[in-house]
């Protein structure tokens, strides 16, 4: 560590930064009044602290070098990425259609976790032997990128359908945020970084998501219609 390259260090700095600021903010932006000027304000704070976040991360992962890591900076970009995107798409319900950028980083991410999950059984050492830890979050991350894939393709029948894709998007970054800071401290606290260690932020932050868009579904039960939506993001 000592003997790393300025650079390193100062990406380092800007990354621990810009993690703690993910964890302050995410909180904050549910808090607010969705669709207010303080939920989009702080929502776009917290989008370009996690650009940052991964930013920092890929260069250092592939500098020391960590695949998995690099891949999990790919991954945990994209969810959030992907949850600002919907948001211009709305149009989607009502026949538009979605950006190069947005097929690029879909195919871009679902390749990657198919690596991350394929590396994990076949060459194992490629991933740092992260064994199960792997091929969940790597199974997870082509689901989503996939399912934002097949949306492109056959356009959502519900008129706010981004209503929940940005929920369950964020929220999801929001975990990946936790699962991160948990291993970076809770294993050298306990001196432990088993599979509890990595995933239990999953475990917490998917009822969250599913309670989540549950609420909304039934706050605004017409939003499998086509009517215009009720709520700005």
């Amino acid at each position: 560590m000592h003997n790393d390259p300025l650079w390193f260090h100062a990406f380092l700095a800007v990354h621990i930064t810009a993690g703690m600021l993910c964890l302050v903010l995410a909180p904050l932006v549910l808090a607010v009044t969705k669709g207010g000027s303080q939920h989009r304000r702080w929502g776009r704070v917290y989008f370009w602290s996690m650009g940052l976040l991964a930013g920092t991360a890929l260069p250092m992962a592939l500098f020391r070098p960590v695949l998995f890591l690099a891949m999990i900076a790919i991954l945990s970009f994209y969810l959030t990425f992907s949850g600002y995107r919907v948001l211009r798409l709305k149009s989607l319900a009502s026949g538009g259609n979605a950006g190069a950028i947005d097929w690029i980083a879909a195919i871009l991410t679902f390749l990657t976790c198919a690596c991350l999950a394929g590396f994990a059984l076949l060459r194992p050492d490629w991933v740092q032997h992260m064994g199960v830890v792997a091929v969940v979050l790597g199974t997870i991350g082509m689901h989503g990128a996939a399912a934002d894939m097949y949306r492109f393709w056959r356009k959502p029948t519900q008129q706010m359908f981004w209503l929940f894709v940005h929920f369950e998007k964020f929220i999801a970054s929001y975990i990946a945020i936790w699962t991160a800071f948990s291993v970076a401290t809770l294993s050298r606290i306990f001196h432990y970084a088993g599979l509890a260690i990595w995933l239990w932020p999953m475990l917490v932050g998917v009822p969250a998501i599913v309670a989540t868009v549950f609420y909304y579904k039934h706050k605004y039960p017409s939003a499998g219609s086509r009517n215009v939506s009720p709520l700005r993001v």
